[in-house]
């Protein structure tokens, strides 16, 4: 099963950065001044929660290692993409986000509980109640 690149996108705050290191003319003059209308998002950063690694359970910790060495994974659907219907997570293009099962004890299926992955370098959402909520996984605490 292919794995998804885990690569660091530039995405719009890198092309500001580098257009006003590189001075580009699309940020001079007078409409400079003036911010463009943010769009408007489905999503709040305020849905989505963070987690301590050292807090996940002991069966999430083996999901990220069987995603980081590459699988394989217990069932079919792991590596699949993850579609965010709930649009709990941050909007981004199909193909974006994939899932894994974590397992949980006791359960005779894949019971409730997910990683879903971004791109982004340790960009991992983990989810104890199937999707209903995610907590961002933050790797230095």
């Amino acid at each position: 099963m292919r794995i998804p690149p885990r690569i660091a996108r530039i995405g719009a705050l890198g092309a500001l950065a580098s257009a006003l290191l590189l001075g580009s003319s699309a940020l001079a003059g007078p409409a400079a001044a003036t911010p463009a209308p943010v769009a408007q998002t489905p999503w709040s950063a305020a849905a989505i929660g963070d987690i301590c690694y050292g807090d996940l359970p002991p069966e999430a910790h083996e999901t990220l290692d069987l995603i980081e060495s590459g699988g394989p994974y217990p069932y079919p659907q792991d590596g699949t993409v993850f579609q965010n219907r709930e649009g709990l997570l941050p909007q981004q293009s199909s193909g974006y986000y994939h899932e894994y099962t974590v397992e949980t004890p006791g359960s005779d299926d894949r019971g409730a509980r997910r990683i879903v992955t971004g791109e982004e370098v340790e960009e991992d959402y983990y989810t104890s109640d199937h999707y209903a909520s995610f907590d961002l996984v933050d790797y230095d605490c």
